[in-house]
């Protein structure tokens, strides 16, 4: 796994462990198994010991990030003791604040972090830690951040201009630590397929290389082309018309994916409805092919 290049990082719950090959064959570029948020603390340890045997039987060419406790915790020791086996690619290190924080989760995993940036000290020394050894990508964690600095995103403000200013920082830092482009929060509405690629377009216009997601799996696919761009034909023009057609945008790349919508398709097919042009039809072809990795 070539941390840099990738452009998705998908969560699964450590307390879900069947869900981690669904995940894996999903299209993510990563997949992070979460020891930290999803897991209730009473569940911690077990959640680490299905994590731990799942590692043992996974596949030798199956690998995962592991998002473990933080410094703070009680579980933050055991966490990185088992981010040394051989199916854990990287570590990702909530609420990171210094570069000691750093230091110490790669000196104990002898992995790569990818170190969450989520607090008003966290931002202070994102330099610092960008430019620590064993340092693969830094992320940023909007949500602990809004708490702590006590930031009120509206959604009246869909650009998150609330955001900026840490935002540029975590880009401005991964630059000058000669890292790769810094991968963004997550975007928390579950059904709202236009919102998440306006969202993409928005990282990627910021500085940003990645998206954090929680999302359907058979998404994924897609946000590597939300990311690097459509060239002429831009989404979210192309987006309605393909809803209108196939009912919803999951739903069209679901049947893509079972092979309903078949390769040879022609711009006849998606201008079911009268109200399409040719032009804008062959687009809505174009993408559901490129989304698909097909030549249009």
């Amino acid at each position: 796994m070539d941390i840099p290049l990738c452009k998705t990082f998908l969560f699964v719950p450590a307390n879900r462990p069947e869900r981690i090959a669904k995940a894996l064959a999903s299209g993510a570029d990563a997949v992070i198994v979460d020891l930290e948020d999803a897991v209730a603390p009473q569940a911690k340890d077990a959640a680490r010991q299905a994590l731990a045997t799942w590692l043992r039987a996974a596949d030798t060419n199956q690998t995962v990030l592991v998002r473990v406790n933080g410094v703070d915790t009680p579980w933050h020791a055991a966490d990185l003791e088992i981010c040394r086996a051989p199916g854990v690619a990287a570590v990702m290190l909530p609420k990171a604040e210094t570069a000691a924080d750093m230091a110490h989760a790669h000196a104990a995993t002898q992995r790569p972090i990818l170190p969450i940036i989520e607090s008003a000290m966290g931002v202070h020394n994102a330099l610092h830690i960008a430019q620590t050894p064993g340092c693969a990508r830094l992320v940023f964690g909007k949500l602990d951040l809004a708490i702590d600095l006590g930031l009120e995103p509206s959604h009246d403000d869909p650009e998150e201009h609330v955001f900026l200013a840490y935002r540029a920082q975590l880009v401005l830092a991964s630059r000058l630590a000669a890292l790769a482009p810094p991968v963004d929060g997550v975007f928390t509405a579950l059904d709202d397929d236009a919102g998440l690629a306006a969202y993409a377009r928005r990282a990627r216009r910021d500085g940003f290389g990645a998206l954090l997601l929680i999302h359907d799996p058979e998404l994924l696919g897609l946000l590597d082309t939300w990311v690097t761009g459509l060239g002429e034909v831009e989404f979210v023009d192309v987006l309605p018309l393909v809803r209108r057609t196939f009912g919803s945008f999951t739903a069209a790349v679901r049947r893509a994916i079972s092979g309903r919508v078949r390769s040879e398709a022609t711009s006849s097919e998606i201008r079911a409805d009268s109200e399409f042009d040719h032009a804008r039809g062959m687009a809505a072809v174009a993408t559901v092919r490129l989304l698909l990795g097909r030549q249009p």
